[in-house]
């Protein structure tokens, strides 16, 4: 796949240098190639996961990388190129927690502005019940819920995902959740009472 030129990179001939303009027939600014006019497009990052459930309990996965690496989270990551948002929630509990699991339906999906992302989170079991960390992963566990570290969630989204889960446990049908009105994913959350 070839890759796209970077602004002020030295090419074969001649300089690739893009500019900040309004393209004809846009609204928003673009790096724009001075030299041959192509646009080059950044758009928001597709994340997909799943809250995964084996007994009543919940597992998570402790990051071994940054951001937020020794924080707690679902096993989730970017969209590879060429596959579906089924197979990447499916790929990222096996790289994360080397866990197969099967998916039940889209539990949620989250809108991240500050840091372009779109996140898909499905609703899912673990076939069985085999898993360990995967390489991006310092360990991987099975939490009840009220063992869940609440305190080292990773991210705001997995709060949501969590929550929104559970209040939809043992409904078969559900309409997938949104953010929570007014979140944008800049600030956590409370952990939530025991009820």
């Amino acid at each position: 796949m070839p890759t796209e030129p970077k602004p002020r990179e030295a090419g074969a001939r001649n300089d690739v240098i893009f500019s900040r303009r309004v393209p004809s027939g846009d609204s928003l600014p673009r790096d724009i190639c001075d030299h041959c006019g192509f646009i080059h497009y950044v758009n928001p990052k597709i994340v997909v996961g799943s809250v995964v459930t084996h007994e009543g309990k919940f597992l998570l996965c402790r990051r071994s990388i940054e951001p937020r690496r020794g924080f707690w989270t679902l096993p989730a990551g970017f969209m590879e190129q060429g596959e579906t948002t089924e197979e990447g929630a499916r790929r990222e509990a096996r790289e994360e927690a080397n866990a197969d699991i099967a998916l039940k339906d889209v539990l949620a999906i989250y809108n991240i502005p500050r840091i372009a992302q779109v996140q898909i989170m499905y609703r899912a079991t673990l076939d069985s019940p085999e898993f360990s960390a995967g390489e991006e992963s310092l360990e991987v566990a099975l939490f009840g819920w009220e063992e869940i570290p609440w305190e080292e969630l990773a991210f705001p989204s997995v709060y949501w995902a969590l929550t929104q889960f559970r209040s939809v446990m043992g409904k078969d049908v559900i309409a997938p959740f949104t953010n929570p009105e007014g979140e944008n994913g800049n600030l956590f959350p409370r952990p939530p009472s025991a009820d």
